[in-house]
């Protein structure tokens, strides 16, 4: 419940460096990036839907999303500057995955809320992904005039990376299971500067000339939940180098898949840990080589075994081909 901690030479420290006053459900504590100068300005960045109690009389709604910046003094992250204030927020939809990109600029998505329309609004910054320089200015080369928008028309995008050898950014996003009488639909988009990617009025194996398809979409039969994204650049496993890995929650898998960006097709589409560990929030390589993965089975929709939710790390046992 709004509570950021840290984890020192593998043993989670008794305080938490931060403690937020946060919506629950799909709202929270979001969005977590180190600058890429870390070393030098302790720099913290963190997305999360704050909640009010009375809530302000000048906005629509008693919670919305806020991106920050921290600096970390001796384990606790202090001074808050918030860099964007009251991104529409609710209890569903609230995106809320942060990264910095190979152009130094941080990222940010945005969910609908589940008033879909907003996602076509560019003076709204629901469904969206953003893009500001690391002080919370607008870059000058953004497509939109004193806007933090870089794309629009998404309905609730929960992964960033970049291929490293072309630069494009790929995003994950939930289809509207469930919604108008859809099911799954989720998506996986390369993210272009002023693209629509279409929602509400096109989703998943739909197609619009208006708007840009999917990479990659699951259909209407299943549904997936793809959440955290990371492409692996590491060379300890030389199998995956360059291969986009995929946290899903509902799949409660991970999903690996071998992209040829320039050509826009999936090669290859893999699962992995099948249903090993339930809903899977996020996957990211460390500095180490390795993947990391967390778990989200306490969120209200998994079913939680001793010990959840944890981060594990995929490691090497037998010539790098079998992993534990």
């Amino acid at each position: 419940e709004g509570a950021i901690r840290i984890i020192e030479n593998g043993n989670l420290l008794d305080e938490p460096a931060l403690i937020l006053t946060v919506e629950r459900r799909e709202g929270g504590v979001l969005g977590l990036a180190l600058d890429p100068n870390f070393d030098e300005n302790q720099y913290v960045y963190v997305y999360y839907t704050k909640k009010f109690a009375p809530f302000p009389k000048d906005f629509l709604s008693e919670k919305f999303n806020r991106l920050s910046r921290f600096i970390e003094i001796d384990n606790k992250l202090e001074n808050e500057k918030i860099l964007i204030d009251k991104i529409p927020g609710s209890h569903t939809h609230d995106g809320g995955r942060i990264s910095f990109g190979p152009d130094g600029k941080l990222y940010a998505t945005t969910g609908d809320i589940k008033i879909p329309e907003l996602s076509q609004d560019l003076n709204s910054l629901a469904g969206k992904i953003l893009r500001i320089n690391s002080d919370g200015t607008i870059p000058e080369d953004n497509p939109f005039e004193n806007s933090p928008i870089f794309s629009y028309g998404h309905r609730n995008p929960q992964g960033l990376d970049w291929e490293k050898s072309t630069g494009k950014l790929v995003s994950t996003e939930h289809g509207p299971s469930g919604e108008y009488g859809w099911q799954g639909r989720d998506e996986i988009n390369v993210i272009e500067s002023g693209k629509n990617y279409g929602w509400p009025n096109i989703s998943g194996d739909m197609s619009d000339d208006k708007y840009v398809s999917p990479l990659y979409q699951t259909g209407q039969e299943m549904t997936l939940a793809p959440s955290g994204a990371s492409f692996y650049n590491s060379d300890k496993y030389p199998e995956w180098q360059g291969k986009l890995f995929v946290a899903t929650l509902a799949g409660k898998h991970l999903r690996i898949l071998d992209l040829d960006l320039e050509k826009n097709i999936v090669k290859s589409n893999k699962i992995f840990l099948n249903d090993s560990f339930g809903r899977l929030r996020d996957v990211v390589e460390g500095p180490d080589g390795n993947l990391y993965i967390l778990t989200s089975n306490q969120d209200g929709r998994g079913n939680p075994q001793p010990n959840d939710d944890r981060i594990l790390k995929i490691i090497p046992i037998i010539n790098n081909s079998l992993i534990k």
